[in-house]
């Protein structure tokens, strides 16, 4: 049946898929009685905000969107206040974002699933567009999917798979009664948490058999969700978990990802456990997490992988060795994607299995750029970057691959040879040990300021500049600030281990 002509119809929003999808939505409410529907969206840190719908209200936001604030966009990771709305242009220098303005929520129909944990809830994610249709300029979605849209452009479509590590504590003290509810820049002290199980015995079937009780319903809601789940391991560390996903595509990967750390949350919540995607928190003998994005890139024209090699003695091919060189070009101002937390460079050590120079080897974890290839026979060659913490935003992460790594290929550019001993190599620059360093690479980022615009790239500034302004805030007041270098801090702890 047609639909009313409205918002999204208006400003032709939507593709041809979109709108079959989204009759199907409308269907599946209607057959499952489904009273909410959750509508999100992933802000400039990758925590996803939006509202609980109700179902009318759903229909509604299918036909015309649903009006938000745009006032989480003033915010860092503490909601300190960054930028005043209340001055022309927002504080932004964009007169149209005057006055902290309500955006549209335009809802995604190919993205809608039920919430397996959530009674009679759906769930979909949204694009934000201001009152004229046009894309609201700091959307993370909105960047991941044109770089999509660039690469596919170029006769390429991006595949991802991924590792990520996080934390499993079980809640001893939520601290609602104890501590303080904290403020704007000044986040409440976290819950106060045990680990589940004993560290340092990497893969150790046993640790896995301990937390059963928790991994077993959360793996039944990840596979309900058709999230593409290969394995849940037993990490290095105390109550350290990795989950590995199959290969995903296109921006799906990314939303994919977003909707696996709400699930992670969200289920281990409920049962009075806290998962954080935080890099290093600061609990005795807890070691930094990652997060490894594989990717390689199918030809559009053949459906074929394009990094696969044509000749013995390669590992990669032109296309993929290509696409390795552009990345590890960019990666000093890609930092701030792939690392946005000052506790995300806890990992960025020599010998530590993260990489702390920009390198590229064969099967070699201490390289930024691994290699994973068996030659001209493999059909799944690939590249995992290993460069990534679990805190990252996800939109924000592989989009920045794929503009890096398109680069590459557009200018032809040569990877350099392969490094087997990356923490030794002088010639390889060293990768920014810091956010601070980090933000400063993106400020002077040339390509990143022609790949996304000024607007974002001062946007991502200043936002990262007041995190680290705090943060720096706090280790003066401290009598000896020396000891903060090495030390995870209380800060840190406050700022990340349950945000993320």
């Amino acid at each position: 049946m047609a639909q009313a002509q409205g918002f999204i119809s208006r400003h032709s929003l939507w593709t041809p898929d979109q709108a079959a999808a989204a009759e199907v939505v409308r269907r599946r409410m209607a057959d499952l009685d489904l009273e909410v529907i959750r509508l999100a969206w992933p802000d400039q840190h990758g925590l996803m905000r939006g509202k609980f719908l109700t179902r009318a209200s759903c229909e509604a936001a299918l036909v015309n969107g649903m009006e938000i604030t745009m006032a989480p966009f003033f915010f860092d990771t503490a909601n300190a206040i960054v930028f005043n709305p209340f001055i022309a242009g927002g504080g932004f220098g964009m007169p149209e974002l005057t006055g902290s303005p309500n955006v549209f929520m335009i809802p995604d129909p190919t993205t809608f699933t039920v919430l397996p944990w959530a009674e009679k809830t759906g769930w979909m994610i949204a694009d934000l567009y201001m009152r004229d249709g046009s894309p609201f300029p700091f959307a993370p979605r909105t960047i991941m999917r044109k770089a999509v849209a660039d690469l596919e452009e170029a006769g390429y479509g991006f595949v991802a798979g991924l590792e990520m590590e996080w934390y499993l504590t079980k809640i001893v003290d939520d601290t609602l009664d104890t501590a303080g509810h904290g403020g704007p820049g000044q986040p409440a002290p976290p819950p106060i948490v045990r680990p589940v199980a004993r560290g340092y015995s990497y893969l150790l079937e046993n640790h896995l058999d301990e937390i059963e009780e928790v991994l077993v319903p959360l793996r039944r809601h990840l596979m309900a969700l058709d999230l593409p789940v290969r394995s849940i391991d037993d990490e290095w560390a105390p109550s350290q978990v990795e989950t590995t996903f199959d290969v995903m595509t296109g921006v799906r990967a990314a939303d994919m990802t977003a909707l696996y750390r709400q699930a992670t949350k969200q289920v281990c919540r409920r049962m009075g456990y806290l998962a954080s995607f935080m890099c290093k928190p600061n609990l005795p003998g807890f070691y930094a997490s990652g997060w490894h994005l594989h990717t390689s890139l199918t030809d559009l024209s053949s459906g074929k992988n394009a990094f696969v090699p044509q000749h013995d003695g390669e590992v990669l091919s032109d296309v993929g060795r290509q696409w390795v060189a552009g990345t590890l070009e960019h990666s000093a101002a890609a930092s701030v994607f792939t690392t946005p937390t000052v506790n995300g460079y806890r990992r960025r050590r020599p010998f530590s299995l993260a990489p702390d120079r920009a390198t590229w080897g064969v099967d070699n974890r201490g390289a930024m750029m691994r290699v994973l290839s068996a030659g001209p026979s493999d059909p799944s060659s690939h590249v995992e970057n290993r460069i990534g913490e679990p805190a990252a935003n996800p939109y924000l992460y592989m989009a920045a691959q794929i503009v890096m790594g398109l680069d590459g290929i557009r200018r032809g550019s040569d990877p350099g040879p392969l490094s087997d001993e990356p923490y030794i190599e002088e010639t390889r620059p060293l990768l920014p040990p810091n956010l601070d360093e980090a933000v400063d690479a993106l400020e002077r980022s040339d390509f990143f300021r022609n790949a996304w615009g000024d607007s974002f790239v001062d946007y991502m500034v200043a936002i990262k500049r007041c995190e680290l302004q705090r943060f720096h805030d706090h280790v003066r007041a401290h009598d000896n600030p020396s000891q903060y270098i090495e030390n995870v801090t209380d800060w840190e702890h406050y700022e990340y281990f349950e945000l993320f």
